[in-house]
């Protein structure tokens, strides 16, 4: 069998999470994959996967390989394209992945106009508020709202966003506005909790210098939308990111408090693993969604 083949296969394999995924994507039988994914591994002297009966994970050395695998595919397909007069017409799968409530509101229209665009484009986005790695998990573009901690990747940076805290004219005019961070003490709190989000709120004071107030809340939920709910429906002071309740805030549901407390912007980013010979349904969609959604209203100049 063709060592490229090989490679596409044990891409397949991390992809799709298991060797059984993998042969559905192929249409390989589960032994042949398994066979193949042991010659491999017997051949480099190395081994590729950590598995057990439900999960598969590269080991360092496989991590290594997909990064090169991935890049040397992509070469390969570049160069067939290229040579068949097809470089610059986007196709195939695009798989995208952005936080949930961004994602739905603004990401996915987005979308829906490229594939317009585009016919002969498909899309996968996934939807979550977790981190996702991009290689591991066979992401083309993610979109981040963040500072880049991994410095490998390439970033398009669309807007900046503000983590800021509203409350309800109903509510404030029945318990007051707060002045200072401090005055939260006295306020129900609805507390919107996942990876990125605490009881540990965070300002900065008069002399710019970094405030931290633990509030207690009467009502937690991990899904932004319902937190969102709860506030517009007046249960109390909730702490938010700008673009999750900029249509609100347009309405007067909600009302934004504390304002000169507030830390500095986030970026917001889309990204990909790398700019190498990026294939062109990644960079058509980069070109065609960066100036759409700096363009959107619900984010702050980059």
């Amino acid at each position: 069998m063709d060592r490229l083949d090989d490679l596409a296969l044990y891409v397949s394999i991390i992809d799709a999470g298991s060797l059984i995924g993998a042969a559905r994507r192929t249409r390989l039988s589960a032994a042949s994959v398994t066979r193949r994914l042991g010659a491999l591994e017997q051949r480099l002297g190395v081994r590729l996967l950590e598995r057990n009966t439900r999960r598969i994970a590269p080991t360092e050395a496989g991590r290594r390989l997909a990064n090169h695998a991935r890049a040397l595919l992509a070469d390969f397909e570049h160069a067939m394209r290229d040579a068949s007069g097809e470089s610059t017409a986007p196709r195939g799968l695009l798989r995208l992945s952005a936080p949930l409530l961004f994602g739905r509101r603004h990401l996915a229209p987005v979308t829906m106009a490229y594939l317009k665009a585009f016919p002969d484009v498909s899309v996968e986005l996934t939807l979550s508020d977790r981190p996702v790695d991009l290689i591991e998990e066979g992401i083309d573009v993610a979109l981040r709202i963040a500072h880049l901690s991994d410095s490998s990747l390439v970033a398009r940076r669309v807007g900046m966003v503000r983590r800021i805290r509203v409350a309800s004219p109903q509510y404030l005019a029945t318990a007051g506005t707060p002045r200072r961070p401090e005055d939260l003490a006295a306020h129900d709190i609805v507390l919107f909790f996942n990876h990125a989000n605490s009881a540990d709120w965070r300002f900065v004071d008069s002399a710019k210098q970094d405030q931290v107030v633990r509030v207690d809340a009467r009502f937690r939920v991990n899904r932004a939308e319902a937190a969102i709910a709860a506030a517009r429906d007046g249960h109390g002071v909730l702490s938010v990111l700008s673009y999750q309740v900029a249509a609100e805030l347009a309405e007067g549901s909600l009302v934004r408090i504390l304002r000169r407390f507030e830390r500095p912007p986030m970026p917001v980013q889309l990204v990909v693993p790398t700019a190498r010979l990026m294939p062109p349904r990644v960079r058509f969609f980069l070109d065609f969604a960066v100036p759409r959604l700096s363009a959107s209203g619900v984010l702050e100049r980059a």
